[in-house]
């Protein structure tokens, strides 16, 4: 630029200091939009957390120069306006595909996200995207339910572990493990003594040898007496 005026130095002093300090910038081209509608798109885009400002591409073209985006030129074609986003930029390209729908005027044309160059398509998908508290909330749920499976777990370890040595011990123990050693045979009960064999009776029938019957008197002996 030879001979800049200070007016324009200044407005591509502001684009070269938004662009780098942002997180995202949209492009958009709005020809044939209405003062009335490019308000309405102001204010639902700064209740989306972006700032949407008009430029003439010349000045805008020295200010990517600067930051080293030169891919971004080819995006500076027609009627430009850029919506500048600090935070999450779903929520911005959200707002510009609502009101694009009632207002084909719009169109967006690509942009650039933490210093990367989005095409038109990517700029687009930004909207299907679902905002960062809602992803936060899905991944908060997703790691809640490894965590509550973990704590059931870790309940159940004690009672498994019973389970699990009383398995063991009816088993013999754990494969591999050496064998227990064999139990002490338990000591024999001693037999009881043999009662002292009792003396053998006498048959009633049988006469001791030296006992002998007493005789009885013959008759001779009697007759002599008398």
């Amino acid at each position: 630029m030879e001979n800049p005026r200070p007016e324009k130095v200044a407005v591509v002093a502001e684009v070269r200091e938004r662009l780098s300090g942002v997180d995202a910038a949209l492009l958009t081209e709005y020809r044939g939009l209405k003062v009335g509608e490019l308000a309405e798109l102001r204010r639902s885009l700064r209740a989306a957390g972006g700032d949407y400002k008009v430029y003439k591409n010349t000045l805008v073209r020295f200010a990517v120069r600067d930051l080293g985006m030169d891919e971004l030129e080819e995006l500076l074609t027609g009627p430009t306006a850029i919506a500048f986003v600090e935070g999450d930029a779903v929520n911005v390209a959200k707002a510009l595909r609502d009101f694009a729908r009632t207002n084909p005027n719009l169109v967006v044309k690509g942009g650039v996200l933490s210093g990367k160059l989005l095409s038109a398509a990517e700029a687009g998908a930004l909207a299907d995207i679902p905002p960062r508290e809602v992803l936060l909330a899905r991944l908060a749920g997703g790691l809640a339910a490894p965590l509550q499976q973990l704590a059931g777990l870790m309940a159940a370890l004690p009672r498994n572990l019973a389970y699990g040595l009383k398995a063991l011990i009816d088993q013999g123990g754990a494969p591999g493990a050496p064998a227990p050693a064999p139990e002490a045979p338990e000591p024999e009960a001693a037999e009881p003594v043999a009662a002292a064999a009792e003396p053998e009776t006498e048959s009633p029938e049988t006469e001791s040898p030296e006992t002998e019957s007493p005789e009885t008197e013959s008759p001779e002996t009697e007759n002599k007496e008398s």
